[in-house]
């Protein structure tokens, strides 16, 4: 929806109506979202998949505990959404603490 400013003008060389004139502003276009995913492997424990659900991601251990349970039977889970810049950050720490624990997990991004 744009917003408008209204503008009163009364000249006293014209016929005595009064004008309106509008200016549109445009409406700023809200940024595109990201879905971080969470890819299911063969190999990373599902304890650490809770684990890094509860670091990264906020998540309590419930919670963590069926979204694990999502990836592990459907081979994917949408772990949140962020602007572009906040979930990048995700899947990189995501993929950075997995790696450095030798573990393959892989954490993607997507547009929403």
């Amino acid at each position: 929806m744009s917003k408008f400013n209204l503008v009163m003008s009364n000249d006293k060389d014209d016929d005595g109506d009064v004008g309106v004139a509008v200016k549109t502003r445009a409406k700023t276009k809200r940024p595109p979202m990201y879905k971080v995913l969470l890819l299911n492997d063969d190999y990373t424990p599902m304890e650490f998949v809770v684990h890094i659900l509860e670091r990264f991601f906020g998540m309590t251990h419930a919670q963590a505990f069926e979204i694990m349970l999502t990836v592990h039977k459907k081979g994917v889970a949408v772990v949140g959404v962020f602007s572009h810049e906040v979930a990048e950050t995700k899947v990189t720490q995501v993929m950075d603490f997995a790696q450095r624990h030798q573990h393959p997990l892989q954490c993607t991004m997507e547009k929403e």
